[in-house]
C-alpha cells in the first residue's frame, strides 16, 4: 500500500476532478504544455506528452489551423485490481495554433520520442528572403560607371 503524505495535494487533486479540469474530455480537452521557437528555416514545436502512445495522438492541418490531440488511457486494464493512488491525469489533451501564411503546411513533419511530440515547419519558399537583380532594359538606357 501507498501512503500519501500531503494531504493538501490530495485536496487539490479532488477538487480538479470534482471542478472536471482534471481529466479532459473529447468535447473539453485539458492543454498541452509546449515550447516553439525559429531553428534556421523552420519552426519547431516541442509538447509534452508522456504517457501517450503515438496511435493515441491525432495531428490536422486545416487551412492555417494546426490542431493537436492526444488521449491518455489508463494503464491498468484489470477489474481485479484495486488503484491505490492515482495522480497522473487522464484523458483528452489539445493544443491549437494558427500557423502563419508563410510556413509550408504540406512539408511538416512529426516526431515522437521520450513523451515529447516534436512538429518541424518549414518555411515556404516564397516567404524567404531573396535577392532581386536589376535589369538593363535596351541599349539606349547603358548605366556607365
Amino acid at each position: 500500500m501507498l501512503m500519501r503524505t500531503d494531504p493538501f495535494r490530495e485536496l487539490d487533486r479532488l477538487t480538479q476532478q470534482m471542478l472536471g479540469t482534471a481529466t479532459g474530455t473529447w468535447s473539453r480537452p485539458s492543454a498541452v504544455p509546449m515550447d516553439a521557437y525559429r531553428e534556421d528555416d523552420a519552426y519547431v514545436i516541442m509538447m509534452d506528452l508522456p504517457g501517450v502512445t503515438p496511435d493515441a495522438i491525432d495531428i490536422d492541418v486545416e487551412r492555417n489551423m494546426l490542431t493537436v490531440k492526444a488521449e491518455r488511457r489508463p494503464v491498468v486494464k484489470s477489474d481485479d485490481v484495486q488503484m491505490e493512488l492515482s495522480e497522473r491525469p487522464l484523458g483528452v489533451f489539445s493544443r491549437q495554433l494558427m500557423l502563419a501564411d508563410s510556413l509550408d503546411t504540406e512539408k511538416i513533419t512529426a516526431d515522437y520520442a521520450a513523451g515529447v511530440l516534436t512538429l518541424r515547419i518549414p518555411i515556404a519558399e516564397r516567404a524567404k528572403p531573396r535577392k532581386i537583380t536589376i535589369g538593363v532594359g535596351d541599349d539606349r538606357r547603358q548605366i556607365t560607371g
